[in-house]
């Protein structure tokens, strides 16, 4: 599939972001991610296939973007002698990126229902309406975003 398809992948991928460097990282990631699998897939259209796995890819790029560009945002507003150190930042920024990635393993609506309360500091009946759930449904989807926060910062509980 590799040497079949790489090359109309990288192309595709080319056409639909700016930076040639991170279409090029984001093709070898589309066959890294097929690699990580226990079985290969053998399917019947390959190149509809991949651009399924690149455009997830590139979602999460993006969105790891805009969780960086938030952070640096709100650092901004923090005056300058108050700001945590180069290092503190870069070590911030990975805890953020490493929640974001065990948050994207929830379900859409326990990751909305997590946002919610966390973000918009909404309560669990206010969350329950707005996604169609019971306000019991609602504590389980954040204990499940609390659960995977735990893991991002302090690994899975012995």
């Amino acid at each position: 599939m590799y040497r079949d398809h790489r090359s109309w992948l990288l192309a595709w991928l080319r056409r639909n972001i700016a930076c040639p460097q991170r279409a090029e990282d984001l093709s070898q990631d589309t066959f890294v991610r097929l690699l990580g699998r226990d079985q290969l897939p053998n399917p019947r259209q390959p190149r509809a296939f991949l651009v399924a796995i690149a455009k997830g890819l590139l979602f999460d790029h993006f969105r790891r973007a805009a969780l960086e560009q938030a952070y640096l945002g709100e650092l901004l507003l923090i005056p300058e002698d108050e700001q945590p150190s180069p290092e503190a930042q870069h070590l911030i920024l990975e805890d953020l990126r490493a929640i974001d990635r065990l948050l994207g393993k929830l379900s859409s609506k326990a990751r909305a229902a997590f946002l919610h309360s966390r973000l918009d500091g909404l309560g669990h009946a206010e969350i329950a309406e707005k996604l169609g759930v019971s306000v019991p449904r609602v504590r389980q989807y954040l204990a499940q975003g609390i659960r995977q926060c735990y893991i991002a910062l302090y690994g899975e509980p012995t």
